[in-house]
């Protein structure tokens, strides 16, 4: 089966995987890695992009990366060339460094930049290098913290998720991503979704693959908080509030779904709406869509909210 072209999406975030050849080690010392860091910022001075996480082990690599106009074949064809040439000739050796073709995934950053994120930066702690991300130099979490400076390492984005002051910020990244140490291996950024190359809804694939569909109405933030009040039976006030009732939490999670769905807002918006974290309101979501892919019945509920709101 001929293998689909890679995507390109101006401004597009993609989850990268470098792997060496036969699971070979692709560093051998920090001299090494230190060297992929200079090769690094110089494609960001080439290509101006920028680099949200990465993740350096023994025998891979994991990149987040959000491109410009330049498409990123053109990146890590140039930075793995350049990579391999250093090696080859610091052992005096010839020859692949790297696995065949890497591996990317176009990711919908409204729905998992920061799951993302936490993901790579959390890649030694799975693998058993270390028991805390803070403890492994060889990513970016560290600069995340404050506690190293990466100039080429873009960390403004994903920090100002989780509040307006630094500290904050870093305090809270901090948390969000210890609370997901438990998590094992996640399937979707490895694989990405349906198409193979992108891990997004349907709305978010059709869109970058260039299709068409019929025009929805317009639907506000508003629309959809006062359809799912009704829906629930549940105040507007008590949705804002600081219930945590199990069906409160499920209207909240519906609203903020229903809104990327529909494009009225972004769940950072709709968590800011709500004045909850971000990051959790993303996992309630992305619960609710896992529950969907796996459910007919919840499918069919969800297509059903908003075809309601769409037609009315």
């Amino acid at each position: 089966m001929a293998r689909k072209p890679r995507l390109h999406l101006s401004g597009g975030l993609y989850h990268v995987m470098l792997r060496g050849n036969g699971g070979q080690d692709i560093f051998f010392d920090d001299e090494d890695r230190y060297h992929l860091y200079f090769l690094l910022q110089q494609g960001l001075d080439r290509y101006d992009h920028r680099i949200h996480a990465f993740c350096c082990m023994p025998n891979h690599i994991h990149l987040v990366i959000q491109v410009a106009e330049e498409p990123l074949s053109k990146i890590i064809q140039n930075l793995s060339f350049r990579y391999t040439r250093w090696i080859n000739k610091k052992q005096s050796r010839s020859g692949h460094l790297f696995q065949g073709r890497y591996k990317a995934i176009l990711v919908d950053a409204d729905s998992y930049l920061l799951e993302l994120i936490r993901y790579v930066h959390l890649n030694p702690v799975r693998a058993g290098l270390v028991k805390k991300p803070k403890d492994y130099i060889w990513s970016g979490h560290r600069a995340y913290l404050g506690k190293e400076i990466l100039p080429w390492l873009e960390t403004d984005w994903v920090l100002s998720q989780f509040a307006k002051r630094l500290k904050t910020c870093r305090e809270r990244y901090e948390t969000f991503v210890h609370n997901g140490i438990e998590e094992g291996y996640r399937q979707e950024f490895h694989k990405g979704g349906n198409d193979g190359r992108v891990l997004a809804d349907d709305r978010f694939l059709e869109k970058v693959l260039g299709k068409t569909e019929p025009p929805l109405l317009k639907v506000t933030l508003e629309d959809i908080v006062d359809y799912v009040s009704k829906e629930f039976e549940i105040s507007e006030e008590v949705l804002r509030g600081s219930s945590r009732n199990r069906v409160v939490s499920e209207a909240r999670a519906l609203i903020g779904w229903l809104g990327h769905q529909l494009g009225a807002s972004s769940i950072t918006q709709v968590a800011n709406y709500f004045q909850r974290d971000p990051s959790t309101f993303s996992r309630h979501i992305g619960n609710l869509d896992t529950k969907a892919k796996n459910s007919d019945s919840i499918r069919n509920q969800l297509s059903g909210h908003i075809n309601a709101i769409t037609q009315a």
